[in-house]
């Protein structure tokens, strides 16, 4: 299976470019006020059209109500939603049925009892993102940079993909994708150079990175 690697937290057409000259497999829109990578309906739209037909768009939402939802879809017009925020399993299928959208929930992992609730998401979400839990006095999830302890992944056993995020950069992915086996990277803070912009370099060099330690992965697998 070839590796997914999104870039998240896309808000101008020059790096969405980069994103996707680059080669992501999917670019991600938040849409979530509290985080500096927040984009309005219509930045959404144009860079949705910019986007339309070469990666994958990811609107990612927290906590967000249908109306919220509703609004994001129209903008963006994506083909996944990230939910990154409490949502509940049966809030995770309401929002399935009602928007007729795959999903992926994310996780936020510190310890192994963070994987508790993961049989329950994994049966109504379309994939699962492994995120980094944020510190207490946090107030957005995800975005901090932080990477969790992805030996707690070793032996997941999912009948649907899932992905890698949190904490991730150009020089770690490697060693993430080894450890953890995951089908799919995802990168926000770490392929920028301030909160909320995105560094051209630094996308470039994440994807390369990862492609190639996916490709090793393969072979030593082979």
């Amino acid at each position: 299976m070839p590796l997914a690697v999104k870039i998240c937290g896309l808000s101008t057409r020059e790096t969405l470019e980069v994103a996707l000259d680059a080669g992501a497999d999917m670019v991600g829109f938040v849409f979530f006020p509290a985080s500096p990578r927040h984009v309005g309906l219509g930045v959404a739209r144009e860079l949705g059209r910019q986007a339309k037909g070469r990666a994958l768009k990811v609107a990612l939402t927290v906590d967000a109500d249908n109306a919220t939802l509703e609004n994001c879809i129209e903008a963006v017009q994506p083909q996944l939603l990230q939910l990154h925020g409490s949502e509940s399993v049966a809030r995770v299928r309401d929002i399935k049925q009602t928007f007729g959208l795959p999903v992926m929930k994310a996780l936020a992992v510190a310890t192994a009892d963070d994987l508790a609730g993961l049989a329950g998401y994994a049966a109504v979400a379309d994939r699962i993102l492994f995120d980094a839990r944020a510190p207490k006095d946090a107030t957005r999830p995800g975005g901090l940079g932080v990477p969790f302890d992805w030996r707690l992944l070793e032996h997941i056993n999912l009948s649907i993909p899932f992905m890698v995020g949190g904490g991730l950069n150009p020089g770690n992915v490697a060693e993430a994708i080894r450890v953890t086996g995951a089908g799919g990277v995802d990168v926000s803070s770490g392929v920028e150079s301030a909160p909320g912009v995105k560094d051209p370099d630094l996308i470039r060099a994440f994807i390369r990175t990862a492609r190639a330690a996916h490709s090793v992965q393969a072979v030593s697998h082979a």
